[in-house]
């Protein structure tokens, strides 16, 4: 086991709904031991256990954070309400 700490970028995620979620999905990994947001550099730092998990968990983590907490256009295919 080696704890490291990984630095990610949270960057368009600014509201404290989008920082919540972020900090709900990097806990939600195993392995993850501590994380940090930092608003300013708009980075995260996250301690982990190596053998859990790697940096490629918590950037898809934020990914899909930032997926989800960008709505869609309104004339979005993608849009469920979406009527052609």
């Amino acid at each position: 086991m080696a704890i490291k700490i990984a630095q990610v970028s949270i960057e368009n995620i600014n509201d404290t709904e989008g920082l919540e979620s972020v900090m709900t999905a990097l806990k939600n990994i195993t392995g993850v031991t501590e994380i940090e947001l930092n608003t300013d550099s708009h980075t995260a730092l996250v301690r982990y256990d190596d053998t859990d998990t790697s940096i490629h968990a918590f950037t898809a983590a934020i990914s899909m954070v930032d997926y989800v907490t960008q709505p869609f256009p309104i004339d979005s295919p993608q849009n469920p309400h979406y009527e052609d």
